[in-house]
């Protein structure tokens, strides 16, 4: 039946097979509706290069359209439809997305149903891989992709900032998920074969919990409809991913510092913050990021970087899943140690409250003005649901910001009390290492 959401309703989401999640989000100031679908895996490093190279194959082509040129055809033909793969990570899972966006219905010249045009061929992708006669992904497109993905991993050292974040991620959580990337290691990546991406597509369909979002302008009904029968015909035994347990608070601080060409330092301080699982706790860690170091307006900004004058940047970030907060600056060489004090500095001063009332109001500013921009687009609303359905919670964004807005400067100083730090990773010029 069509018209199952009213326009502008909040998310509706349907169990329409085993494990096989449906949530639609409708927005009528949308002229394109975004389907995606997200298979669920544990994130290893046995497997993770596997799921990368997947991906990029599933993206790639489909038995009714075997090769990038075909399947481009196709794209153009349903208007310039947009169709896409990758793995995403999510504290201990790691996630398969196939993701397909085209025009509305109202918007086709000749009527066509764009809707269930788009969401058949995602599932052509999906359930139907250009497999050859002996079930495997063909050779040459296997060489390609797995190529493409060692290219991927040597460039993220070209990047220093983001280079220097994941090492002192691997430092801090050796042994745990979190220091696993989710594209492997090069010598796994460059070890994928036909067969071992089959196995891993095969065992995805049957163990995965599927997450698909609708998030759009129109009428979500035949693509669920679709993704019901699809997943039908499917033998299902879904394993659903355990959380890994949080750490709940740092040990001795660890400390490495590693060479390499690089003209600016970047240091990396890593705090563990414990299990957040209470949305009131949340909400203050959240709120306390955003004064310490999360805004232009931030602590961090205000004295590190303009007053102080220790760094070129300076900022924090928090990943809730794995209990993680970081703070990244670049600095020259010598001002690392007066840096990395003033940073401790600004979080003891968070812990006893020394915080203005314009700071504050400054930093529910921002916020809402984050939460408000998340619905200006497809994309970045898909990743607001995406990472509230991972988290087990079920929160719009309008509710996001009113919940924020009731944080008190006591929950803000409690919330920072939370945090220690755990590593202190600096990368600095000089001859590189190993």
């Amino acid at each position: 039946m069509k018209g199952v959401i009213e326009m502008g309703s909040g998310p509706n989401r349907v169990l329409i097979g085993e494990g096989v999640w449906f949530t639609s989000i409708l927005d009528p100031k949308f002229k394109s509706n975004r389907i995606s679908v997200n298979l669920e895996a544990p994130l290893l490093e046995e497997t993770a290069a596997d799921m990368a190279v997947l991906s990029l194959l599933l993206r790639k082509a489909c038995r009714a359209y075997p090769n990038m040129t075909l399947l481009g055809s196709r794209l153009a033909e349903l208007y310039g439809a947009y169709l896409d793969g990758e793995v995403r990570k999510h504290g201990s899972k790691e996630i398969l997305n196939l993701t397909v966006q085209g025009i509305d219905d109202r918007f086709a010249l000749e009527e066509e149903n764009m809707i269930q045009d788009c969401a058949e061929l995602l599932c052509q992708t999906l359930f139907d891989p250009n497999f050859g006669e002996d079930g495997m992904f063909g050779e040459d497109d296997l060489r390609l992709e797995r190529q493409y993905l060692v290219d991927t991993i040597d460039a993220l050292v070209n990047d220093k900032r983001s280079y220097a974040i994941d090492r002192c991620v691997k430092v801090m959580c050796q042994g745990e998920p979190a220091a696993v990337s989710r594209y492997g290691t090069r010598e796994k990546a460059l070890a994928v074969t036909a067969w071992s991406a089959a196995e891993i597509y095969r065992r995805l369909l049957r163990t995965a919990r599927a997450e698909i979002l609708f998030i759009g302008c129109g009428d979500p009904s035949g693509a669920m409809e679709t993704f019901r029968r699809a997943f039908a015909q499917v033998s299902r035994e879904p394993e659903p991913v355990p959380d890994a347990p949080v750490k709940l608070a740092a040990g001795e601080v660890k400390e490495v510092t590693e060479a390499m060409d690089v003209v600016q330092g970047k240091l990396v301080m890593g705090f563990r913050v414990g299990d957040v699982s209470d949305r009131r706790q949340y909400n203050a860690l959240r709120m306390m990021l955003s004064v310490f170091g999360g805004s232009p307006f931030s602590r961090l900004f205000v004295y590190v970087r303009e007053k102080l004058s220790l760094c070129y940047y300076c900022a924090s970030r928090y990943d809730r899943p794995t209990g993680l907060m970081l703070v990244d600056s670049g600095v020259e060489f010598e001002k690392k140690e007066a840096a990395q004090r003033e940073i401790l500095n600004q979080l003891e001063a968070m812990r006893r409250g020394e915080f203005t009332g314009e700071e504050l109001s400054a930093a529910q500013l921002n916020m809402v003005n984050a939460f408000q921009t998340t619905g200006d687009s497809l994309g970045s609303l898909e990743g607001y649901y995406f990472n509230q359905i991972f988290s087990g919670w079920d929160k719009t964004p309008e509710e996001d910001i009113k919940d924020l807005l009731e944080v008190t400067r006591e929950e803000i100083m409690e919330a920072a009390r939370r945090v220690s730090l755990d590593t202190v990773y600096f990368l600095k010029g000089g001859e590189q290492n190993g």
